[in-house]
């Protein structure tokens, strides 16, 4: 049996470090070339179990990018080619789904998403550059395992949070459990690696789930749920967009202690100061066991 290997393709939340448009504290070391932060590009993960058939989780607006600097991902043989051959989409929000465009010079591949998240991409006819013929369309309902090209399992299961930012009413739900917002659990063989980009919460049934994966990587957005109100960067918590922080009683570091698996963070924010080697916050996360992701991390399983 082969090993399962992911590779980071982009570890920062919606905007990407350094947010074109910003010079909070953290995107000015960035823009200054620190040398304690690293730039990352908008969160997407690459996954394959044979090295020949890859599978994107999330197809972000840096995925061209993204594409250019993992040979992985790279052509082959012939006059057209791609490895990849599948994206599983976690959501319909901007940053999830935008890379599809990308995609569109007629290479066969599958999308799998639940019922809503296609139903978004539906009422979108910029998305019908995607070619039906080859591009195949596939709902997957939550909690049922689906086969991946290459021989993956993988199961779509529901995670608190909220619809996609354009889609949004005058007052969103917003930690519904509902298909607009799921995280991947993938399987090979004895080895499980869980991705969950974005999350309002961990309920018991979430955690049960994460102990039993070898690898998460979890929604890292925000520090504080009040960090852009204090960096003047937003008016918004992270809790009203749909994401738990990571520090306090009711945060990441706190619902995932003790899980016996690797934890990585991602979807990281510019404002959050994890991204920054050997601050407090990133000495915080560390001592409790997390990593931070980066662009180009390998995990191998």
């Amino acid at each position: 049996m082969g090993r399962l290997t992911a590779i980071v393709l982009g570890a920062a939340a919606g905007g990407g470090y350094p947010q074109w448009n910003c010079r909070c504290d953290v995107c000015r070391l960035a823009w200054e070339r620190d040398v304690r932060v690293r730039p990352r590009t908008q969160a997407s993960l690459a996954v394959s179990a044979d090295g020949e058939h890859w599978v994107l989780l999330n197809a972000s607006p840096d995925l061209r990018a993204q594409l250019a600097d993992t040979r992985a991902l790279q052509p082959r043989a012939g006059l057209r080619d791609s490895p990849i051959a599948a994206v599983v989409l976690t959501g319909a929000e901007v940053d999830q789904v935008a890379g599809l465009l990308t995609l569109r010079e007629r290479q066969s591949f599958t999308v799998f998403a639940t019922a809503e998240t296609l139903a978004a991409l539906a009422a979108n006819p910029i998305f019908d550059v995607l070619a039906a013929d080859l591009v195949t369309r596939t709902a997957v309902g939550c909690f049922q395992p689906f086969a991946l090209p290459g021989g993956l399992i993988a199961e779509l299961f529901a995670v608190p949070g909220k619809v996609a930012l354009y889609l949004e009413d005058a007052e969103p739900a917003l930690a519904a459990e509902t298909g607009a917002n799921v995280g991947v659990e993938l399987v090979w063989g004895p080895h499980r690696l869980a991705y969950v980009p974005g999350a309002a919460g961990v309920t018991a049934a979430m955690r049960a789930r994460l102990a039993r994966a070898d690898v998460v990587v979890f929604d890292g957005t925000l520090f504080n749920d009040d960090e852009m109100i204090r960096t003047g960067t937003g008016a918004k918590t992270g809790r009203r967009m749909g994401h738990m922080p990571i520090a306090g009683e009711s945060g990441t570091l706190a619902a995932l202690a003790g899980l016996p698996g690797r934890r990585i963070l991602t979807h990281i924010n510019n404002t959050n100061p994890i991204l920054v080697e050997g601050s407090a916050e990133r000495r915080q996360v560390e001592a409790a066991g997390f990593e931070v992701a980066e662009d180009g991390m390998e995990i191998v399983l």
